[in-house]
């Protein structure tokens, strides 16, 4: 049964992998794939659009050809052929495993996902009233609390031989273009032999992320429906547990393997907001598990995570398939911001919702109102494409499916965002880990506009 299952998602991905590869030349951007000579030259926008933060080899985002790397392997062949273990291993140490690798990996994952005490500590607060990721977020915290000895003096990091003050970039702040050269220097810290079991930095502390934030994750979807959280059952992949421990179920092999890919396809996505947003903090050597905290943060936002929550309430809101046209005209003239579509780098179709689409069809015919959730969305996707896509190269993102795919599976519509984060955070732990190895603290300018000179006046003296 499970081997059948998953060779049907698999010539599903396949299809969809033969379809993509002959409308796309993913060629390689120059200019954005190779070394940096620092300091470097690059037109920046708000928002620090278009800014060079770093150099990376854990993903790449080709966004005029639709296509994404990680470490350099296609995400249509990771998804046909992989796991989100293997994918995980992959991102954390740069290579794949080989077998006796991811049988330790698995273990480790695996020893993490029992966490009694932070599963007794997150019932205490009123999860019932918190957003979900704002639970997940205090959630992680908890993690750090029972897995690490972040909190004591000992464990805070030396800055002996770190450059990361304030002053340090000073240089480059001098008009016109700062110092004749600017001083990059990358030291590494003075090991100390520390004896404590778990440092809140390293391997060990990945692992507890990405299996603990699953773990908690599922956890605060019980408790929101007024369960009990469910033990982990080790005989199952880091998909199906998550699965069996959210919904309460055995999920069959078909859910298990679309888990996994979906897992897959939101482990990495370049430098996005919240996985900038991990970085930064990680700079200033605070633990990985406050960087984590931070990305979960960043993701909550409404233009980051959550599309897909707003795509199903979209595709409920327009009822049916035949309802499409009239209400794609209505929504074009209103000038309404259609949710899963167009995205800030891709200008193409978006890689990610090529695979999920045909999952999502595989999946919707389980039920009537599945199955008319996914032939709006496919009405709606011809509409959009036929317009906006031949005029603005604007496509249906990874959004636009994967909340159909998760409605198949059982799963309430608040917790898309927090299966996001119990993926991205893979890609969190990796970058954080590989931008650690050249630390410097993230330090832009912000250009002064305000006035100068003004006179203080003292309260007494002042108008309303």
């Amino acid at each position: 049964m499970k081997q059948k299952s998953d060779e049907q998602v698999t010539n599903l991905v396949l299809k969809a992998t033969a379809k993509a590869r002959a409308e796309i030349s993913p060629d390689a951007e120059r200019g954005w794939t190779e070394p940096v000579q620092w300091p470097v030259e690059c037109t920046v926008g708000p928002g620090l659009e278009g800014a060079i933060a770093c150099e990376s080899q854990i993903g790449y985002v080709h966004g005029a050809a639709g296509s994404l790397l990680y470490r350099g392997y296609d995400i249509f062949d990771l998804a046909a052929h992989s796991s989100f273990e293997e994918v995980s291993f992959l991102l954390l140490y740069g290579h794949l495993p080989a077998p006796a690798e991811l049988e330790k990996f698995k273990a480790n994952l695996k020893r993490y996902r029992h966490l009694p005490v932070t599963l007794r500590r997150i019932m205490s607060f009123p999860l019932e009233e918190m957003h979900p990721m704002a639970a997940l977020r205090l959630g992680t915290h908890m993690i750090r609390q029972e897995l690490s000895y972040a909190d004591l003096e000992a464990m805070r990091p030396s800055i002996e031989s770190a450059i990361s003050a304030d002053e340090d970039s000073i240089p480059m702040e001098t008009m016109p273009r700062g110092e004749e050269h600017a001083i990059y220097e990358f030291k590494r810290r003075r090991a100390k032999a520390r004896q404590h079991r778990y440092p809140p930095s390293g391997m060990e502390s990945c692992y507890h992320l990405i299996s603990g934030v699953a773990v908690v994750a599922a956890a605060i979807a019980r408790i929101r429906q007024g369960c009990m959280p469910i033990e982990a059952d080790d005989s199952l992949s880091h998909a199906g547990n998550f699965l069996y421990m959210l919904t309460g179920r055995k999920p069959d092999p078909m859910e298990e393997r679309l888990m996994d890919i979906a897992l897959i396809l939101h482990a990495d996505h370049g430098m996005n907001a919240s996985t900038f947003a991990s970085m930064v903090v990680a700079s200033t050597l605070s633990d990985i598990y406050f960087c984590i905290g931070t990305g979960i943060a960043a993701l909550s936002g409404p233009l980051h995570g959550g599309a897909n929550e707003q795509v199903i309430h979209l595709l409920r809101e327009i009822g049916s398939p035949e309802k499409v046209p009239a209400w794609y005209k209505q929504a074009r003239k209103e000038k309404r911001i259609i949710m899963g579509f167009g995205h800030r780098v891709y200008k193409a179709y978006d890689p990610r919702a090529r695979i999920f689409a045909p999952l999502a069809r595989k999946l919707a015919r389980k039920n009537k109102d599945t199955w008319n959730l996914y032939k709006t969305a496919e009405a709606l996707e011809k509409e959009v494409v036929s317009t906006l896509g031949k005029e603005k190269k604007i496509f249906p993102n990874v959004d636009f499916y994967s909340g159909i795919v998760y409605t198949c599976m059982g799963i309430p519509t608040e917790m898309f965002t927090p299966i996001f984060a119990v993926s991205r955070v893979a890609g969190w732990t990796a970058r954080v880990t590989e931008y650690l190895k050249n630390n410097r603290i993230f330090r832009p300018r912000a250009i002064y506009t305000g006035p100068f000179e003004l006179e203080y006046v003292p309260i007494e003296k002042r108008g309303r």
